[in-house]
């Protein structure tokens, strides 16, 4: 029972690592905002990641309309 435990708690600490990853390799990156695998994971994060996330990609694509879960609410158009 315990190395299954073991197991269960090392694949959890891949998929996180895995997960972080991507969404960090998405806010920083310097193609397109429109990545839809990216959008989702950053509009799932909580709020101050969330946030942090957008920040990023409104300094890199400020001038294009903002990706989902970043929009200003009630908006589409505008940067949160």
């Amino acid at each position: 029972m315990k190395k299954l435990v073991q197991i269960v708690l090392i694949a959890a600490i891949a998929v996180a690592v895995a997960v972080s990853w991507r969404w960090y390799s998405y806010v920083t990156n310097t193609e397109t905002p429109y990545d839809e695998v990216g959008i989702e994971f950053n509009s799932r994060m909580p709020g101050p990641i969330n946030k942090w996330g957008c920040d990023r990609l409104h300094a890199t694509f400020g001038n294009v309309a903002p990706p989902l879960g970043c929009r200003a609410s009630g908006e589409g158009r505008s940067w949160r």
